[in-house]
């Protein structure tokens, strides 16, 4: 990397990348100012999730929570509710955490200094460096993995951007980028050309502002980089889940636990299906054992399936009428389907329950109660 870092002409490179971004970037909410907790959302919302779908999810939550108090303030379920579909929910968890904080220790001001920011619930090092890059115009690197993606072309990196000794590596130069030049500017150029030209596949060299400062497409090797280890395929789980009723044909939903995946979101009840156990008899038993619940399992209503990065789950939702049940059941409530409304989802039992309103009162119908 080192020989094509001395021949490229950083005040080149930095002139073609920033005009081509005040030409041709995409006029997006969060860019129209530089209010370092817009920013700050916008980045947390940006992980792992695509500009399209995170638009109205921003303008949503900036027009319930337009300022760090309101966000701080606000009860964790409309919290939720508000970034329900988006996923990987411990995000919001942090990100209210963390702007609780800045309420209670820096008077609602988000923090310039990187050691303070850096030291927030949720933030790491590329969190840190866009919003201080962006908002406050600190030289700091961004690096993620498009800024990987551009660098590694242009630069010939063959190392593996997985690695994290690989992203310091980015972090270690990145900084003579930013000398001269507007930090905010040029990480969001970095970004865009991420994003609309040096893409994944098919990079669009033909209409990149630098390609001629570009190694690998001077190779012809754009296609091969960046490095990365391919990711084992998701794992496979087979699920079941419940639709079940009372008597007053209300619905009975659950609010998941502290921890793990989807904390404290509600569903449907649901259990892994063992391998050679019949789902009917899975849900019967989980019922029981989990909330004292006798129910009559009916028949199979829908299949779900919802892909995570590392897990797939295939539900099969059943109906089911309880015939006994304890009068408190810890962490759950019996609610007719459109009483759900403050209420956060997995994507997955959002579908059940779009299902649900949409059959109405057919549940249960057609076995005994």
């Amino acid at each position: 990397m080192e020989p094509h870092l001395q021949k490229i002409d950083i005040k080149e490179f930095q002139h073609d990348l920033i005009d081509w971004y005040n030409h041709h970037k995409r006029e997006l909410p969060w860019r129209k100012n530089q209010d370092p907790y817009r920013v700050w959302v916008s980045e947390i919302m940006l992980q792992q999730t695509k500009v399209d779908t995170v638009i109205p999810y921003f303008n949503r939550f900036m027009e319930w929570f337009p300022t760090p108090e309101a966000l701080a303030e606000a009860k964790e379920e409309k919290v939720m509710k508000a970034w329900e579909g988006l996923g990987y929910y411990s995000r919001v968890r942090n990100l209210q955490t963390a702007v609780k904080e800045v309420v209670e220790e820096y008077g609602g001001n988000v923090p310039s200094s990187k050691k303070e920011f850096s030291s927030l619930k949720g933030v790491g090092p590329y969190t840190a460096g866009a919003v201080l890059s962006i908002a406050y115009e600190k030289p700091e690197p961004a690096v993620d993995g498009n800024v990987m993606r551009v660098f590694s072309r242009i630069l010939l990196i063959k190392e593996d951007i997985g690695k994290a000794k690989t992203r310091r590596l980015f972090e270690s130069f990145i900084p003579k980028f930013l000398e001269g030049v507007k930090p905010s500017e040029f990480n969001q150029a970095l970004m865009e050309l991420g994003a609309l030209v040096c893409t994944p596949k098919s990079p669009g060299c033909l209409l990149c502002p630098v390609q001629k400062h570009c190694a690998a497409r001077a190779e012809g090797i754009q296609d091969e980089l960046p490095v990365k280890e391919k990711k084992k395929a998701p794992a496979a789980k087979e699920m079941a889940a419940v639709v079940l009723k009372n008597k007053k044909s209300q619905t009975l939903f659950h609010q998941r636990g502290e921890k793990g995946l989807l904390a404290r979101l509600w569903e449907y009840p649901n259990v892994e299906v063992p391998a050679g156990v019949s789902p009917e008899e899975t849900v019967q038993t989980y019922l029981k054992e989990s909330f004292g619940i006798e129910a009559d399992i009916g028949p199979k209503v829908q299949k779900v399936q919802h892909v995570f990065s590392h897990l797939v789950w295939n539900i099969t939702v059943y109906e089911a009428v309880v015939l006994e049940f304890p009068e408190n059941i810890q962490d759950c409530k019996w609610l007719d389907p459109l009483e759900t409304e403050g209420l956060a989802f997995p994507v997955s039992h959002q579908k059940i329950l779009k299902a649900q309103k949409e059959r109405g009162n057919q549940y249960g119908a057609g076995f005994k109660k």
